[in-house]
């Protein structure tokens, strides 16, 4: 018997494969929790429906990244902090320190997570840091730690 996955089943596929399982496997588990409809005409129509209107969504997102990275290519964020001798910060800049002031400076909102800081900036100067702005695109983000 074909079947529609709605939810990702394990050992037998993800969501939205059609796959074929024995009768009743289907319609023992898979229709009783809710985890398949039957593969009829009208049901493959819906699906192949969501599928385009996923896709269409999906790149309508990869384009705003790279519209977000064309953008981020000509800020430069600019954070001061306190420092010693040598340009050594008393603490570090930190990725939420970086978004939080990308954020207040130029009004782009780029999640912490999404930048990609080794480790934190202890350091004065100028420090090019990659952002994983959508999973093909990656920006950099130009930041500038000044003495307090």
């Amino acid at each position: 018997m074909k079947v529609i996955l709605l939810q990702d089943v394990k050992g037998k596929g993800k969501k939205g494969d059609i796959v074929d399982v024995p009768v009743g496997y289907a319609n023992n588990f898979l229709f009783k929790n809710k985890l398949a409809h039957e593969a009829t005409p009208g049901n493959l129509k819906a699906v192949k429906a969501q599928k385009r209107k996923a896709a269409q969504a999906e790149e309508a997102e990869k384009e705003k990244a790279e519209q977000l990275k064309v953008k981020l290519e000509d800020i430069v964020v600019t954070i001061t902090a306190k420092a010693g001798e040598g340009g050594r910060l008393f603490g570090s800049i930190t990725s939420k320190q970086i978004a939080e002031e990308l954020k207040k400076a130029e009004g782009i909102d780029v999640d912490r997570r999404k930048i990609d800081l080794d480790q934190p900036i202890r350091a004065l100067g100028h420090t090019n840091i990659p952002v994983k702005l959508h999973p093909d695109v990656s920006g950099t983000i130009k930041v500038h730690v000044k003495e307090a």
